[in-house]
């Protein structure tokens, strides 16, 4: 079993508020070279001045601004393998699945479907909303862009993966002896954690439904695969293609995709196809991965 995992490490409370301290140190330090960019640009004067949204676009070159925003996750990456490491005792494995080896079929399945939504959704709003794109593609560009995404997005959405769906849902789990206290609390810290994000200051908080749902959903897939495979790759799927193919002025990435909205965002058109994707989604793995004992899995005590 996937959490009972934490069961076999050092598991105090306190080193698990000490940890989540060093993950956040280290993912700050990985800030630092955006930062000396930023001032080396329009100063300290100027840089005092700027908000999430237009630092995007100091630097005048969006796929150095992504690189930029993306380096502090492999930081941070490193600190979750230092803390849980060194101050749990716990194996990179153990913290991932509680199968005796990492599942990659099924992190490419995962990423394959998410792929596809992204594709699809994307074609069908374009086809039905032309007027709302603008074709953005520029092939040099787009080829740097392409190394960016597949070198650094996997590893920002791992980051996200390893700190909810593992670090924490396993910390947690080990301090209630439940499952669905931990599942509840991360899907909420998840969707949190994206409230200064500019699709929030755009379409107001409401949006955070989104991000607690689709918290909800990885939380899911992960509790009854017994492991994180699935969420991961299909996190790293749908960052990866949105990052690709579609941009707009109002989200976190600005990239030299394929595509630019320049029609206003609308919730329900945001919130609609995750509340219908998801749970065929989860109906999917379900029935190909055979999950069985959902209340178990999900509601269950830690043994």
């Amino acid at each position: 079993m996937f959490l009972e995992n934490v069961l076999n490490v050092k598991n105090e409370w306190w080193r698990y508020f000490l940890g989540c301290i060093i993950i956040f140190i280290g993912t700050q330090l990985g800030s630092i070279p955006f930062v000396i960019a930023i001032f080396s640009k329009i100063g300290a004067e100027g840089a005092s001045k700027i908000d999430q949204t237009s630092m995007m676009y100091v630097l005048e070159d969006s796929n150095l601004t992504l690189f930029y925003f993306l380096l502090p996750y492999l930081f941070g990456f490193i600190g979750i393998i230092l803390v849980i490491k060194f101050l749990h005792n716990q194996t990179f494995l153990s913290i991932t699945t509680s199968r005796k080896t990492i599942d990659f079929s099924k992190m490419r399945t995962s990423f394959t479907i998410a792929s596809f939504f992204v594709i699809v959704t994307t074609v069908f709003s374009y086809i039905i909303y032309p007027d709302e794109y603008t074709y953005n593609f520029e092939l040099t560009p787009f080829l740097i862009l392409f190394s960016v995404v597949v070198l650094l997005i996997p590893i920002q959405t791992s980051w996200e993966e390893y700190v909810f769906r593992g670090y924490l849902m396993q910390g947690i789990g080990g301090m209630v002896n439940n499952k669905w206290v931990p599942l509840i609390i991360t899907s909420i810290s998840f969707g949190l954690l994206h409230y200064w994000n500019p699709e929030v200051m755009k379409l107001g908080p409401v949006l955070l439904i989104h991000y607690v749902l689709t918290g909800l959903f990885f939380g899911i897939i992960t509790l009854m695969d017994k492991g994180m495979e699935l969420a991961i790759g299909f996190h790293a799927g749908n960052n990866m293609l949105i990052a690709l193919l579609v941009t707009a002025d109002w989200t976190v990435l600005q990239t030299n995709s394929i595509l630019k909205s320049i029609g206003q965002p609308e919730i329900i058109s945001i919130l609609i196809p995750i509340i219908i994707l998801y749970p065929l989604t989860i109906l999917y793995f379900s029935k190909k991965y055979n999950w069985k004992n959902w209340k178990e899995n999900l509601t269950g005590k830690i043994k």
